[in-house]
């Protein structure tokens, strides 16, 4: 038996809000979907894909799974992020290999940006 990780699945309120949010963030195209649902990339792609499901309810609590998001400079990210209608937790870590910053998606799901040196 074989097992290949394929996608990450966020639920959510407004797919596709927070799809267009990781879409322009990440410059992921949409790919084949469910009615309802939007999927970010397809099956087989060298990263995996990002499923937006919708559910009735809002997020509660801090998120148990995050993704990390690397950049090039980690200013300019966060502005990005921000722009985009992201905040920021105010969290941030500086490591020897770089810095990470907690940021928020439009729904309040974590996720960090990390700039490595």
């Amino acid at each position: 038996m074989s097992a290949t990780w394929s996608g990450v699945t966020v639920d959510c309120l407004d797919p596709q809000r927070l799809a267009r949010f990781w879409s322009a963030l990440l410059g992921r195209e949409e790919g084949p979907t469910e009615p309802g649902w939007v999927y970010l990339g397809r099956r087989g792609d060298t990263v995996p894909r990002l499923v937006f499901q919708p559910v009735p309810e809002p997020k509660r609590g801090k998120t148990r799974i995050h993704l990390d998001v690397t950049v090039d400079d980690i200013e300019a990210g966060i502005a990005k992020v921000l722009a985009l209608g992201g905040s920021s937790t105010g969290e941030q870590h500086a490591y020897d290999e770089g810095v990470v910053v907690v940021m928020r998606d439009p729904e309040g799901n974590e996720f960090c940006l990390a700039q490595y040196f």
